[in-house]
């Protein structure tokens, strides 16, 4: 919207300048041409484009008046409508664009924000506050205010305050309220015994007085206080001596703590000892009460622990007795089970032996029976008796096998059962071959 303003400001400027250069060009032009004709009558010539420039000037107050109806008020500010019909209008103009009437009414701008008002000391720049108290000393006081203008009573301090309000309102209020505050109070009681009190109270009416002028007051800081220089020397060497006093009293104070102290200790001590002494006295006591009452069950202790030993050797003697009694029993008893067991051992082996002899002679004649049977059988045990890697072939007796000529030449002569000579046989037949047993040992 302020650009718009401008851009109107500044069409309307330029169509005004335009009009206003041709009617100075078109002028200049008409007297050139007069210079021109010598003898001639001055007069304005009809070439002059009067209604084209006023053309040109009526358009240029269009965006002039449009422009100048727009006022724009910044931020932390605010405005007063000032109309010169009717005066300064009721209401704020807060920040942002506002629309007036151009030529008839004015805006006028006041700052909203937080400002403070202080005062110095001595040489410093600034201006200074003097007060008089009680005793009638000239006090110089350094205070800071910090206030802002009432942007909903704007119109009232346009209309009525002198202007500007920062310093022609606040400065002689707060110089005025001290004034009124600080003679009810003594230099000692403003400088640090009520200067709290003293702040708050000008503080209070300080805010009470300027509210009613449409300014809000924040905050009142009393910074410094300037005492005149003899009383502060005064004051100095009073607060001193006051110290010195205060000092002293302490001092005193400590020491009467310090005997004080030193009476209650030499009292605790002493009931200390006495009630050392009174539990010595009662621990000995305690101790002979103690040792009586032990030798009253002490005796009875030891006549019982005679007793107990008399009758531990007795059941020790008998114990011996009746284990000596037990262990010739024992004894007895024992010989008497090693000859029940060698008996019964004894009939245990004959009737192993009988039981033994009885299947030797009985294996005997069943091998007996089986050899009867089978002569070749004799061979066989004694080859698988041999060695577990012998192993037995069955061969022919005739020497017709390949291999049993080879075989047979090997076997000595005693290992060769003797053959009957077979019996003639009138038939025709060849005569049967009985098979031989031979052994031949081959590695597994």
């Amino acid at each position: 919207m302020l650009l718009l303003k401008y851009l109107l400001l500044f069409s309307g400027a330029g169509l005004l300048g335009g009009a206003l250069l041709i009617v100075i060009y078109d002028i200049y032009r008409a007297r050139e041409s007069w210079r021109a004709e010598l003898g001639a009558t001055p007069r304005l010539p009809a070439a002059v484009r009067w209604r084209g420039a006023g053309r040109l000037a009526l358009m240029s107050l269009a965006p002039l008046l449009l422009g100048l109806s727009i006022v724009e008020i910044p931020a932390g500010g605010a405005g007063v409508l000032v109309s010169q019909i009717s005066g300064t209008q009721p209401g704020t103009l807060y920040p942002g664009v506002h629309w007036i009437a151009p030529l008839i009414d004015s805006v006028t701008l006041y700052d909203t924000r937080e400002r403070i008002f202080s005062t110095s000391l001595g040489d410093k720049k600034g201006e200074t506050l003097q007060v008089q108290s009680r005793e009638g000393l000239a006090v110089g006081m350094a205070v800071a205010v910090r206030y802002r203008l009432d942007p909903r009573r704007l119109d009232y301090i346009h209309a009525n305050l002198p202007q500007p309000v920062e310093q022609e309102i606040v400065p002689p209020v707060v110089a005025g309220v001290f004034r009124e505050v600080i003679p009810n109070y003594l230099v000692r009681e403003v400088f640090a015994a009520k200067r709290e009190e003293v702040r708050k109270l000008a503080a209070d009416a300080i805010q009470h007085k300027l509210a009613a002028d449409g300014i809000v007051v924040k905050e009142v800081i009393l910074r410094d206080i300037h005492l005149p220089a003899e009383y502060a020397r005064g004051l100095e060497s009073l607060l001193l001596k006051e110290q010195e006093s205060d000092r002293m009293a302490v001092e005193v104070e400590i020491k009467q703590k310090m005997v004080r102290t030193a009476e209650l200790e030499a009292e605790a001590e002493k009931a200390r000892r006495v009630k050392a002494a009174e539990a010595d006295a009662q621990v000995e006591i305690l101790n002979a009460k103690a040792q009586a009452d032990a030798m009253q069950h002490t005796l009875p202790l030891k006549e019982k622990q005679i007793e107990q030993t008399r009758l531990e050797s007795e059941a020790r003697k008998e114990a011996t007795v009746k284990n000596a009694e037990a262990m010739a029993e024992a004894k007895v008893i024992d010989s008497k089970a090693e000859l029940e067991k060698r008996k019964l051992m004894a009939d245990a082996e004959a009737n192993r032996i009988r039981v033994t002899a009885a299947a030797d002679s009985e294996r005997l004649t069943t091998e007996a029976a089986a050899l009867k049977q089978n002569p070749l059988l004799i061979q066989k045990i004694i080859a698988e008796r041999l060695s577990d890697k012998v192993q037995v072939m069955m061969v022919p007796t005739d020497g017709k096998f390949f291999f049993a000529n080879d075989v047979l030449k090997g076997v000595p002569a005693a290992t060769q059962p003797a053959q009957e000579p077979p019996a003639p046989d009138s038939s025709d037949d060849p005569p049967a071959t009985a098979p031989v047993a031979t052994t031949a040992r081959r590695a597994r």
